[in-house]
């Protein structure tokens, strides 16, 4: 949501889309360089310390932007989403390191992390819907300020539940020691990156839809489109148990969303390009949620929030060069169209070179490597009450 109402602020007010696009980049960059220090500082301080802090501040600097101006002080505009970017709460990354404390069995771990990852294309369902019609109907500087709103409340939401809370790094070595990074995490955070380039490029290319058609509301419809087969893709893949292993997965799912974007390429109109951005975004959950399978294997125990921060942060960069780039060539329709395809061209031809490297195979549904150890449960004295009325889900 964020991304969406900084590009319709910055235009609104009379700025480029050019530099709208960077203003985006320069978030979407800076929240992604920062994820692997924010999830090395949860793996030793656990997550409320790192991420009460970064939202506070990460709300009080898109509070301040309308006031700042978007028609002047470019520098002042440029520092202020920079900063808010390194300091966005590391939320993704805490939610998938609490997982395996919330449910041991791996058979279900791995339909909730399925889930959990399609359950996020909502938020981009109605992320950027209510961006654009805050922004047409009480303009831009609301669509911030709600922004921000929805933050805070998001993060209280995480933050204060009972296994964020009570949840503590892993036990099984120290976590400040140690290499993280293989060949093989190195090539899949790569692939991961051309990933994000192909969201980049499609929120400009969907900005640029929206102007050229005179329907404004087109910037907010067509990624919520490719949302909504985000989530769908994520709850037809979690109902069963799928063939093959991580590694096949991740390479059929990434074929499959190259595939997905080609359409695009024919210059559909508006109604068409709607019902065409959905299916890349079928695939997209299963290439997050392969994704996460393959560091869990990869990445050290006592690390596993830093190893998913560097996913993030894979996906997070390429996103920022993907809307850079296509901010830049803003002036090319067809250009900006072929964008996202050639973002997931480079993803799969880097996990086709990878593939060796990527660990052992395995099925799904053994979602943690034998052997290792859980996070250490809270000490007797500030342990979890057990609910009143039994389990509530």
């Amino acid at each position: 949501m964020v991304p969406v109402s900084l590009v319709l602020w910055i235009t609104a007010g009379g700025g480029s889309l050019a530099f709208a696009g960077l203003l985006a980049a320069i978030y979407g960059l800076a929240s992604g360089l920062s994820q692997p220090v924010k999830g090395r500082l949860m793996d030793r301080y656990g997550q409320t310390r790192v991420s009460v802090p970064a939202v506070l501040l990460n709300s009080s600097c898109l509070v301040a932007l309308p006031f700042i101006g978007a028609d002047g002080q470019s520098v002042a505009v440029t520092a202020v989403v920079g900063f808010a970017g390194l300091i966005t709460p590391p939320l993704e990354a805490g939610l998938r390191a609490l997982w395996p404390t919330v449910l041991h069995d791996a058979g279900r771990r791995r339909v909730v992390q399925a889930l959990d990852t399609g359950s996020q294309g909502l938020l981009y369902i109605v992320g950027p819907l209510l961006a654009s019609w805050l922004a047409t109907a009480r303009g831009p500087e609301t669509a911030l300020w709600a922004t921000a709103a929805l933050g805070l409340a998001g993060s209280a939401i995480v933050l204060s539940a009972a296994p964020s809370r009570y949840w503590r790094p892993a036990a099984d070595g120290p976590s400040g020691t140690g290499h993280i990074m293989t060949t093989g995490l190195v090539l899949l955070f790569t692939a991961l990156a051309g990933t994000g380039f192909a969201l980049g490029a499609m929120n400009v290319w969907a900005a640029d839809m929206a102007a050229t058609h005179h329907i404004a509301t087109l910037s907010g419809v067509l990624p919520a489109a490719f949302s909504t087969g985000s989530f769908l893709g994520g709850l037809v893949y979690a109902r069963r148990t799928w063939p093959g292993t991580t590694t096949t997965q991740l390479m059929a799912t990434s074929t499959l969303f190259l595939l997905g974007w080609l359409p695009l390429l024919a210059d559909p109109g508006p109604r068409a390009a709607v019902a065409l951005a959905g299916i890349p975004g079928l695939f997209l959950t299963l290439i997050i949620t392969n994704g996460f399978h393959t560091v869990d294997v990869l990445a050290p125990a006592s690390r596993t929030t830093e190893a998913y921060a560097w996913l993030i942060l894979s996906v997070g960069t390429g996103q920022a060069a993907g809307t850079a780039l296509a901010g830049a060539l803003s002036h090319s329709p067809q250009v900006l169209a072929a964008l996202p395809a050639a973002g997931a061209a480079t993803a799969l031809t880097v996990l086709i070179v990878a593939r060796p490297k990527l660990g052992p195979g395995r099925r799904l549904g053994r979602h943690r490597r034998p052997g290792r150890s859980r996070p250490r449960p809270p000490a007797p004295h500030d342990a979890i009450p057990a609910p009143a009325h039994g389990p509530g889900h």
